[in-house]
């Protein structure tokens, strides 16, 4: 039975989206790609070079991976759509993701200012995948904006820390009525995994594989995992186990 993900029109039978930042060498971005098999990656548009092919990041992503342009850097929502529509008018296609970020600490994104920014380029006919603190009454904003989806921290961006906002993310999966892709701080495959167990249609990895010693292998650690939690999803994970004997050590444990 398929069980893909449609988002935009385009549908994902891949769960994992990847980034491009951090790569020690550009060259390993579609090493990464064909071992994970991830259908849609993101880049920072800031990042980009179109006036050099051999320093432009996008030279090294397969035509058949769906881009998802970052407004990385946007302060506010005027500066993310002008930077989605600097994207559209490159030829970036029309999925971008929204980070407005203005948290130089810990780089938490603006949930007032996203809304915002949501509103006008979904109007513009852009999917958007707005970048945010798990809160559901956000989320329902951005719903109402438009959102294709959403992409909830599990914890700040690059430290690897998991799912630190779980039980918010577990809300969002079990009330907000678009997809969930959970994003940022996810450090290990075991946590992607865990996420996709809860619920989550797809999530986005990209400091754990570029900072790992062997990116190409982590890439498809990562894929495996995804597809496992995914399937465990489906599978509807046992709420606790069958009741043991009373003189088991493992009377009562609940699996959760």
């Amino acid at each position: 039975m398929q069980d893909s993900l449609k988002l935009g029109g385009v549908e994902f039978s891949n769960r994992l989206f990847t980034g491009t930042g951090k790569f020690p060498d550009k060259a390993v971005i579609p090493q990464i790609l064909a071992s994970s098999g991830s259908q849609m990656i993101t880049v920072a548009l800031r990042r980009v070079d179109f006036s050099d092919k051999s320093e432009n990041i996008l030279s090294y992503i397969p035509k058949d991976v769906v881009l998802l342009p970052n407004t990385s850097g946007a302060r506010d929502a005027n500066e993310a759509v002008l930077l989605a529509r600097l994207a559209r008018e490159a030829g970036c296609g029309n999925f971008i993701k929204i980070e407005v970020i203005n948290d130089m600490k810990y780089l938490f994104p603006d949930n007032e200012e996203t809304i915002k920014a949501t509103k006008i380029l979904a109007d513009d006919g852009f999917v958007v995948l707005p970048y945010m603190m798990p809160d559901l009454i956000v989320a329902k904003r951005l719903e109402d904006a438009g959102a294709s989806a959403i992409m909830p921290l599990g914890s700040p961006i690059g430290s690897n820390q998991g799912l630190q906002t779980k039980d918010m993310i577990k809300i969002l999966i079990e009330e907000a009525t678009l997809p969930i892709v959970v994003d940022a701080g996810i450090g290990a495959p075991s946590q992607a995994s865990e996420a996709m167990e809860m619920g989550a249609d797809a999530v986005l990895v990209n400091s754990a594989i570029a900072n790992a010693q062997n990116p190409k292998d982590m890439a498809k650690a990562f894929s495996l995992a995804v597809r496992a939690g995914r399937l465990a999803y489906r599978a509807k994970l046992a709420k606790k186990l069958q009741k043991a004997d009373a003189s088991s050590p493992l009377s009562g444990f609940l699996y959760e």
